[in-house]
């Protein structure tokens, strides 16, 4: 082994050695408080419009008003990251967010707030964040580079989810003492941490993009072209559509199947939740993932779908949730990390919008879909079913790539 490799290797298998970076440092203490921030925004947000309208259907409205514009402006973004600096489109992004939760506020401890109102600052929430996420993503190459990508990655999600479980219960109990308003002012609050790290950044450690750009329709082109970006991300936005909308199947499992209501829903939730942090910081002492052991990663969270359909306890379910949790974010932010590796800098932005478009695409449509098969097939059916097409798109793939592989060596 080389001395660069001997170096190196220690510093891949340490789980916070890409916080030696200063700039990636300062980036995650942001990221741990917006997030929290936007999850007491979220609750509080849901409880404002169903306490103005008494209408779950419109609560809902107000969340698709939030999340459209997630699936109509990413690749804008995408392209607005490859042209301009991503520092600063991500520190007016948090302005944005912090000056929409001000006056979200405002009108909320003025007694002048309207649904239309919350509707409106939602549709804007949603705006600003579609043009910001691919910049928020490519980031962190940016910050520590393709050595400490996938560590950085892991960390950035466990931050995520911790966040995940701090946010909702600061935000219930925050309406609980000081009410709705005051929420949205601590999530104003919170945004001003991510506002100040990015000024404090030292502008010669953040890489800056090339100057000269290539056109929009060059990353899609690129993106289908290479395996280790089109592969990862179907996985990704097919894995999605039941992944991201597990609690679909969750609040059943509660109400019919164990039997212990909205208390053992919450527990399902929380113990997702834990899987995941656990999995975050797993991924962290990782080196780089092949595609390979992405499929690995793939077909494991597969089989722990069947088998948490079969769990004949509360206390099996409730494992084997911990183990899909940590799996899910192996898998993420191994599929992540690769697409982010294999994206040339030029086209970096729109390379990571074309991964989040087509991983919330398949979450929008997942939605629906599985509240569909639980509805009429129940529960555990469509675990079964989740699990089955999900190894059956791992077996389609390592296939595809085995055949690949052994006409490359053909030619060769």
């Amino acid at each position: 082994m080389s001395r660069t490799g001997a170096l190196a290797s220690p510093q891949r298998r340490a789980t916070f050695s890409s916080l030696r970076s200063r700039d990636f440092r300062l980036y995650l203490a942001g990221s741990v408080s917006s997030s929290t921030g936007s999850w007491v925004l979220r609750i509080a947000q849901d409880w404002l419009v169903l306490s103005l309208t008494g209408s779950p259907a419109t609560v809902g409205l107000t969340v698709a008003l939030q999340s459209l514009p997630t699936l109509l402006l990413t690749v804008a973004g995408g392209a607005l990251a490859d042209r301009w600096p991503m520092r600063r489109i991500v520190q007016i992004s948090y302005v944005g967010f912090a000056l929409i939760a001000a006056l979200l506020a405002g009108l909320t401890l003025s007694h002048a707030v309207r649904v239309w109102q919350v509707q409106l600052i939602a549709l804007g929430t949603g705006v600003t964040a579609a043009l910001s996420t691919p910049a928020r993503q490519a980031f962190v190459h940016e910050l520590v580079g393709p050595g400490q990508l996938r560590n950085a990655v892991s960390l950035n999600s466990a931050a995520l989810q911790l966040a995940g479980l701090v946010g909702p219960a600061l935000s219930g109990l925050l309406m609980g003492v000081a009410g709705v308003g005051w929420s949205f002012v601590i999530t104003a609050a919170s945004y001003v941490v991510p506002i100040v790290a990015l000024a404090r950044m030292r502008g010669d450690d953040v890489r800056t993009p090339p100057a000269q750009r290539a056109p929009l329709r060059a990353g899609f082109r690129y993106a289908v072209r290479r395996a280790d970006i089109l592969w990862p991300t179907v996985l990704v936005s097919t894995f999605g559509i039941f992944t991201a909308n597990l609690p679909v199947v969750l609040a059943p499992y509660a109400r019919t199947v164990f039997r212990n209501g909205p208390g053992g829903y919450g527990l399902f939730n929380t113990v997702v939740a834990t899987g995941a942090l656990l999995g975050a910081l797993l991924s962290a002492r990782l080196g780089r993932t092949r595609l390979r052991i992405l499929m690995l990663f793939a077909a494991i969270l597969s089989l722990l779908y069947v088998t948490a359909a079969a769990a004949p306890t509360q206390l099996v379910f409730c494992a084997t949730l911990v183990a899909i949790g940590a799996t899910t974010m192996l898998v993420n932010a191994s599929a992540n990390s690769t697409v982010q590796l294999a994206s040339p800098p030029t086209m970096r932005g729109r390379i990571m919008a074309i991964y989040v478009l087509t991983f919330y695409g398949g979450t929008t449509v997942g939605g629906p879909l599985v509240g569909t098969l639980v509805e009429h097939l129940g529960p555990r059916t469509s675990m079964v079913l989740a699990g089955t097409a999900q190894a059956c798109l791992c077996l389609t793939i390592t296939v595809r790539l085995a055949i690949t592989q052994r006409l490359r060596t053909t030619v060769m």
